[in-house]
């Protein structure tokens, strides 16, 4: 790997900009002062890689609603019906996602680890930070794989368009409005959705934000907050955890949706995709696709890691060997979700660190960011910007 130094943004900057999760727990930097190098042909590869690997989930979505897949794919049954009409009605649209890919650089080949398709972090940071790392040093911030900004205020759009011709969102839109979501005390996913409701905004949408425990839901009047009803609700906060910790919630969503006032971004199907036993499906529906590693339910007699269905943040992530032998584990809360095998694929390495490429996706690949760590990428994992040579 090609590897500069950048001077890097003060916390005071960064907290200017926005960023305030600049520094972790441990009071090292979150924003590495790194600048990884890519040619032109890897950053189209990744572009490539990701706009391939979403037409390949949209085949497996299909293959599970066909053959009553999702409880192999551990979604909670509350969601089902949810699930199956949002991936039936069109107005239910993909705001954005993020594939997490190993290789792509030194020659090795890409491959997808798992799709972060309901509630993806690290925009922000991809989307701004970097930019301004590179304008920062007196780099040339153009020499980015970074459209995320444009990509997403096209995508907004299309809520309304629902085609790929954004042209006419004027004269489609109505005066709907969308409220922006996230929990309360968080501030890198409140933040984080806050930009989103201002590229929203860009986009020529009405737009508000509320703490989730603000937000009014009723089956009959749809979304309700400070005297208003909204049409869109985006919510940073994932499908499963609204299943399993907010019951109730999640019923009365389900009424919203059957009665046609309220529609939920990221839409319910993003759940599948989330799944990270969506990996076996791709490897049954594509098998030793050049982009795919084998993926199982059972261990795969080989080196290989141990992921749940629904972990997060590198947490209860188990490295094994070919008998099962545990190399290199983390611990976590999400144990109790159902497990699927992946075969061992090393990340690209540079002194002893591990980089993980991550694309976005807005309707097409999008925009690039780095995650540097160890063996096993958790939450003390460091962003890495990029440039184009």
């Amino acid at each position: 790997m090609q590897i500069s130094k950048l001077q890097p943004l003060s916390k005071e900057k960064l907290q200017e900009i926005g960023l305030e999760w600049h520094t972790d727990s441990d009071n090292s930097a979150y924003i590495s002062n790194e600048l990884v190098h890519i040619s032109k042909e890897e950053a189209q590869a990744f572009y490539n890689a990701g706009n391939e690997l979403y037409d390949m989930y949209v085949e497996a979505g299909e293959y599970v609603l066909a053959h009553d897949l999702l409880y192999e794919l551990d979604v909670p049954p509350i969601l089902h019906d949810m699930v199956r009409q949002s991936w039936e009605e069109d107005i239910h649209w993909h705001l954005y996602g993020r594939f997490d890919l190993a290789g792509g650089l030194d020659g090795k080949a890409i491959k997808l680890l798992e799709f972060n398709a309901d509630t993806p972090t690290m925009l922000y940071e991809s989307a701004i930070i970097q930019w301004a790392l590179l304008k920062h040093n007196s780099l040339d911030e153009n020499l980015q794989f970074n459209n995320i900004s444009e990509s997403l205020r096209q995508n907004f759009k299309r809520l309304i368009t629902l085609d790929s011709d954004t042209s006419k969102f004027a004269e489609f839109y109505e005066g709907w409005r969308i409220l922006f979501s996230s929990v309360r005390g968080n501030i890198e996913e409140e933040i984080t959705t806050r930009y989103l409701e201002q590229i929203a905004k860009e986009a020529g949408f009405a737009t508000d934000y509320a703490y989730i425990d603000e937000v009014g839901f009723s089956h009959d009047e749809g979304v309700l907050c400070n005297g208003h009803n909204y049409e869109f609700l985006f919510k940073l906060i994932p499908w499963e955890n609204i299943a399993i910790d907010e019951s109730e919630m999640a019923s009365l969503m389900r009424e919203m949706m059957r009665n046609k006032n309220a529609i939920f971004l990221n839409p319910a199907y993003t759940i599948m995709f989330q799944s990270k036993r969506m990996l076996k499906i791709l490897w049954d529906l594509f098998p030793k696709h050049p982009l795919l590693l084998e993926s199982g339910f059972e261990p795969l007699g080989k080196k290989q890691v141990l992921k749940r269905s629904f972990g997060r943040e590198g947490a209860n992530i188990e490295i094994l060997d070919s008998v099962n032998r545990i190399l290199s584990a983390t611990d976590g809360i999400y144990s109790a979700h159902k497990e699927v095998y992946q075969e061992f694929y090393e990340l690209n390495s540079h002194e002893g660190s591990y980089y993980q490429a991550n694309v976005f996706f807005a309707y097409e690949s999008c925009g690039l960011g780095f995650r540097k760590g160890g063996l096993i990428l958790d939450n003390f994992s460091k962003f890495v910007s990029h440039t184009i040579q």
